[in-house]
């Protein structure tokens, strides 16, 4: 497993897209559907506030997701910027990976599924903010890999509890991202 090795990176790559947000953009959509900017952000705000207690194995704040507007604030890029960095130093740790945890508040999940989201949604969120505010989401080869791999073995179950969309067709001969993209249900030449 190399995630650990690898989640300060992916997830310092999601904290400099958010920090270069403009907030005018808060209203533009996204690859994601239903979801613009705002709501994007709100849900990487939200879940950045949860994942270094995972690691942790503290038991998840019993707030509900989607019951604040974090762009409200106006120290929200910092904000997420602040959590994703805390959660990376602290799945850093190989023992984080063990065993299980709660992030969600409905019961322990296996530490490694966890872990595995947490990593996957730095760069697919990342890429998802960076297209959708006009940015270029730079993330390490061995990241790509590493979620690409990652995602592999686990984007079917993901389709099942609605995380992705249908795979997107991308040539064996793209990219290695622009592969990445396809398998999670995104389209690597969507534009706003």
């Amino acid at each position: 497993m190399t995630m650990h090795i690898l989640v300060a990176s992916a997830a310092e790559a999601a904290a400099r897209v958010m920090l270069a947000v403009p907030a005018d953009r808060l209203d533009a959509p996204t690859p994601c559907p239903d979801w613009d900017v705002r709501a994007l952000v709100n849900h990487m705000v939200f879940w950045s506030g949860r994942i270094e207690g995972a690691a942790r194995k503290q038991p998840p704040p019993a707030d509900p997701a989607g019951a604040r507007d974090f762009t409200a604030d106006g120290d929200w890029a910092e904000r997420y910027a602040q959590n994703v960095r805390k959660a990376a130093v602290a799945w850093s740790d190989p023992a984080a990976w063990e065993g299980t945890t709660d992030v969600t508040g409905r019961g322990p999940m296996p530490a490694a599924v966890v872990g595995g989201i947490v990593f996957v949604e730095c760069v697919l969120h990342g890429w998802d903010l960076a297209v959708a505010t006009g940015q270029q989401a730079e993330f390490d080869d061995d990241v790509v890999r590493t979620a690409y791999e990652h995602l592999e073995r686990t984007a079917e179950a993901g389709r099942r509890y609605g995380a992705f969309g249908p795979q997107v067709a991308v040539p064996d001969t793209a990219p290695l991202f622009d592969r990445l993209l396809g398998l999670s249900g995104r389209d690597p030449h969507w534009r706003p």
